[in-house]
């Protein structure tokens, strides 16, 4: 009985220390890329309607990013997005309450059809000229091995806007890479 409880313990240490390593041999750190989006001012403003806006596509800052951390697009393990944020930089005065709800999709190409949600906000709060989106906590990582990745964005218009509006999207996606 003694030689049970005495292994039991060091047993569970062993185990630990041995999930440790793998846990340690992972890097992680964020891949954090900006883009601006122009919305014209010819959207159609269909009550109720969701209105698929053109696709855009997003230099991607990852593979310096992998670089800078002693990794490479091939031993990434795992991408998923921290965070983003949208803010009107032009007209100067312009807010989000001609948005409802969007949703912002990513894939590989400007066709979309690998297309996985990105992240939303709905509602859409009133007054604001940033927005923080809710992360769809996907895996992302074929879409952070590439060069660039195409956002596609889908807004319900809570009213229509006349001119036209330029967007700054700052994403923060979450790596984990293994080293080579």
């Amino acid at each position: 009985m003694k030689k049970t409880f005495f292994l039991l313990p060091l047993l569970a240490f062993l185990a630990l220390l041995t999930g440790c390593e793998k846990v340690l041999g992972l890097l992680e750190f964020n891949v954090e890329d900006s883009q601006t989006i122009t919305v014209p001012a010819s959207v159609p403003f269909l009550p109720g309607q969701v209105v698929a806006l053109a696709p855009v596509t997003v230099s991607s800052t990852s593979k310096s990013t992998y670089s800078n951390n002693g990794t490479s697009a091939d031993y990434v393990q795992d991408v998923t997005l921290d965070k983003l944020t949208l803010t009107i930089t032009a007209p100067q005065g312009q807010n989000f309450d001609f948005l409802k709800r969007i949703e912002i999709y990513i894939s590989t190409n400007a066709q979309g059809t690998d297309k996985v949600l990105l992240a939303s906000l709905n509602p859409v709060p009133t007054g604001a000229t940033s927005i923080s989106l809710t992360p769809a906590n996907q895996k992302l990582d074929v879409f952070l091995r590439a060069d660039s990745y195409t956002l596609i964005t889908n807004v319900e218009l809570a009213r229509a806007w006349g001119q036209e509006t330029t967007i700054r999207a700052d994403s923060r996606f979450k790596v984990k890479a293994r080293k080579p």
